[in-house]
């Protein structure tokens, strides 16, 4: 490189001083970060946190030079001692990887799927140093090792699909270290991980500051996240800085109302502290409006595979009025058991009652007539809404399935009536899916899934992909309706906090397998299954220091044989 770093120790080791980035487009420049100053001293994590469209990600790419070409810059970066926005070319390619290296958040996509994970690594090393392709190899089992993927050696030969996403995950940080860079960029790295996925990556990262001294900067909207891992805190709200401090004082006395807004949005495990979760039970004395006796699903083998048993002999009930949450990680089977209720997937053995219906061996036919009866809520309305259609015409589709004795007047007071329900303006009903956040959509599918006043109500990790506080609004939306219309509801998700805002029972699902059912209060506040307290452990809480406890409480029950 042209310019000189400085000495190792000297300085930090990334600094924006009045970062302003813009970009052009037909209506003018939009700034998506105004007059920025950050820095990350070296051997410290600092968490850049805000809402979608704050400005984090910008900030993180722009650091590393990896915007669009309509992108202008203005304020200077300085990392590892170099003048970032002054370098092109070969200088600005020989600092990308070893002054810092990006983690992105989806691994799967940041992974070349043609090619073994050692190749990569190693692919990664030669660009950079003359370095033969064994010790290169070598040099990535070592990689390999160090972010704690079990089996290094024989898992250097692995293509990305034959890895779970926590592995995945892995390869990535192992890519990162690579060259030995100072700063480490993770892109909200844990987004999309199960609870204990999740936490064995922050331990991963958490050893990156301890055992090699490398600074973290790490863009997250999970503030059990920071508070498990970060020393500092930058807090972004529509490009700008609103709030920099220490990860203690920031959580006990945050100065700036955007912070106490997003801290106070963020789902907490209430029921440990004893705290009730509803106060009005459901109607137990009722026909259930599910019953699962033995239920298993089983999908047959491909092309020689052995057949995957999805559901292995679960027993369960939902009284009207009732929410039960399905907690578990990914492939425990919650998400295939709200689809066998829906009439999606056909059971394989035992019983599946739905609404006086048994659904194993029944036809098409049988089942047709009860689905304007239950509504079902997808995880992504992005991909669930038909693009084409208007948001109104979306909302209206049931109706116009199920109900073709309405009038079009019919159908659309109909829309606005249950838009209004989700607290939606009927206004809204002539854009399209694309013109609506993130939030707006998954109240405009749980208003679609209401249109015809269901008796069941399924949800499949519908706040999953949203911001804290936008997750709040949804959430409480949820809690509005439900009192209101006393529907029963499935509520499937993979965070233990929203469990305990949302259902009457909880099962806790592991390998296609019902390990714990009850009250929501008595399974968040004493589990019995080692299992459940492993998934509680893992859970981050946004508060520094029970944080801390639990994560010591974790790393027990992990590390216990069997």
């Amino acid at each position: 490189m042209t310019q000189e770093r400085t000495s190792e120790g000297a300085g930090p080791v990334l600094s924006l001083e009045q970062v302003t980035v813009g970009f052009d487009t037909d209506s003018g420049v939009v700034e998506a970060v105004r007059g920025l100053d950050l820095q990350v001293g070296r051997g410290e994590i600092v968490a850049l946190v805000g809402e979608s469209g704050s400005g984090k990600t910008v900030t993180a790419h722009t650091i590393l030079q990896m915007v669009p070409e309509n992108a202008r810059i203005t304020g200077r970066i300085t990392l590892a001692g170099a003048d970032v926005l002054s370098l092109s070319g070969e200088d600005l390619r020989l600092l990308r990887g070893s002054a810092a290296a990006m983690v992105f958040q989806e691994p799967s996509t940041a992974l070349n799927p043609v090619f073994p994970i050692g190749w990569q690594i190693a692919d990664g090393i030669r660009a950079h140093q003359r370095i033969g392709r064994r010790a290169a190899r070598a040099r990535a089992v070592d990689l390999l090792r160090k972010v704690g993927l079990p089996d290094p050696e024989q898992r250097v030969d692995f293509y990305p699909h034959q890895l779970s996403g926590g592995q995945k995950q892995r390869v990535v940080i192992a890519m990162a270290l690579a060259l030995d860079a100072q700063l480490i960029i993770a892109d909200e790295p844990t987004t999309a991980l199960d609870v204990t996925v999740q936490a064995e990556v922050l331990e991963v990262l958490r050893r990156l500051r301890d055992d090699f001294g490398r600074s973290v900067l790490l863009i997250t909207h999970n503030m059990g996240v920071v508070a498990d891992l970060a020393d500092r805190v930058a807090v972004m709200r529509h490009g700008e800085l609103v709030e920099v401090a220490d990860v203690a004082d920031l959580f006990a006395q945050p100065r700036h109302d955007y912070t106490r807004e997003l801290l106070a949005s963020v789902p907490r495990l209430r029921a440990a502290a004893g705290e009730p979760i509803r106060s009005t039970p459901p109607n137990a004395e009722a026909p259930p409006v599910v019953v699962a006796e033995g239920l298993a699903i089983t999908f047959p083998g491909r092309l020689g595979r052995p057949a995957v048993h999805a559901v292995r002999h679960v027993s369960f009930s939902v009284a009207p009025g009732e929410v039960l949450g399905l907690v578990g990680e990914s492939g425990s089977g919650k998400t295939t058991i709200s689809r066998a209720v829906a009439g999606l997937v056909g059971p394989t053995g035992g019983s599946l009652t739905v609404l006086g219906q048994e659904f194993r061996g029944a036809r098409e036919r049988d089942i047709r007539p009860l689905r304007q009866q239950i509504g079902f809520v997808f995880q992504d309305p992005a991909t669930s809404f038909n693009p084409k259609l208007s948001i109104g015409d979306c909302v209206a589709e049931p109706l116009r399935v199920h109900r073709r004795d309405l009038t079009e007047a019919q159908l659309r007071a109909r829309v606005a009536s249950v838009l209004d329900m989700v607290q939606l303006s009927p206004a809204l009903s002539g854009r399209f899916p694309h013109e609506l956040s993130g939030g707006q959509r998954q109240r405009a599918s749980l208003a679609r899934a209401l249109a015809l006043d269901p008796a069941l109500l399924i949800a499949d990790e519908p706040t999953s992909a949203l911001d804290v506080s936008v997750q709040a609004r949804v959430l409480e939306v949820f809690a509005e309706l439900h009192r209101e219309l006393s529907f029963a509801a499935i509520f499937v998700t993979h965070d233990l906090a929203v469990v305990g805002m949302v259902a009457d029972r909880v099962g806790v699902l592991r390998d296609g397998r019902l390990v714990e059912l009850g009250p929501t209060a008595s399974v968040l506040a004493s589990p019995q299954e080692e299992y459940t307290q492993q998934l509680l452990a893992a859970a981050p809480v946004p508060d520094p220091a029970e944080q801390a406890t639990r994560r010591t409480r974790w790393q027990a029950l992990v590390s216990q044989p069997g």
